[in-house]
């Protein structure tokens, strides 16, 4: 296998695992954060990417983290939920940050009510006994939004400067 199709696949291989592991646990290791940032400044370096270029997808994080830690220091998303985000914004540079906000915002939109509305159903005995599918029905837990976090970031992921290097060589 060549070096191409793993670079391509290692933000979308984290980004996946960020949202399962929200699903099954409501957190989001900090591992992922910080290995998609890893990944980010050696692909930016393995594709030649200028220095002023880089920089900019630095604000564009830096921008995304100050944004997200006010809403976690507010109490609306959780910390894993603003370091993924300010991570995955460093990946898409002010080239497709807006797209990926808007689409993190209305996919979480349509994620949180159907959470809510799924939590007014009855569940049988045997799914309750699935920790993670009670936790998520209970009423008091929060929403998993780093799966619409990932799943925006999935989205934009292949008009960011990075997946054009990469793909078209």
């Amino acid at each position: 296998m060549s070096l191409d199709p793993m670079l391509l696949l290692f933000f979308p291989a984290l980004m996946a695992f960020a949202a399962i592991s929200d699903l099954l646990t409501m957190t989001i290791p900090n591992r992922v954060s910080l290995l998609l940032i890893a990944g980010f400044v050696a692909m930016a370096i393995m594709t030649g990417m200028p220095m002023k270029t880089f920089g900019m997808h630095l604000a564009a994080g830096a921008l995304v983290l100050a944004i997200t830690f006010s809403l976690f220091a507010a109490g609306w998303i959780g910390g894993g939920d603003a370091k993924l985000a300010a991570a995955t914004g460093l990946w898409c540079g002010f080239g497709v940050l807006f797209e990926y906000l808007m689409l993190s915002t209305i996919l979480g939109g349509f994620l949180t009510l159907a959470i809510l509305y799924a939590r007014t159903a009855f569940l049988p005995d045997f799914l309750m006994r699935v920790r993670w599918i009670a936790r998520l029905h209970h009423e008091k837990t929060g929403i998993p939004y780093g799966i619409a976090l990932a799943a925006a970031g999935l989205v934009v992921y292949p008009q960011t400067q990075l997946w054009q290097s990469v793909a078209m060589g």
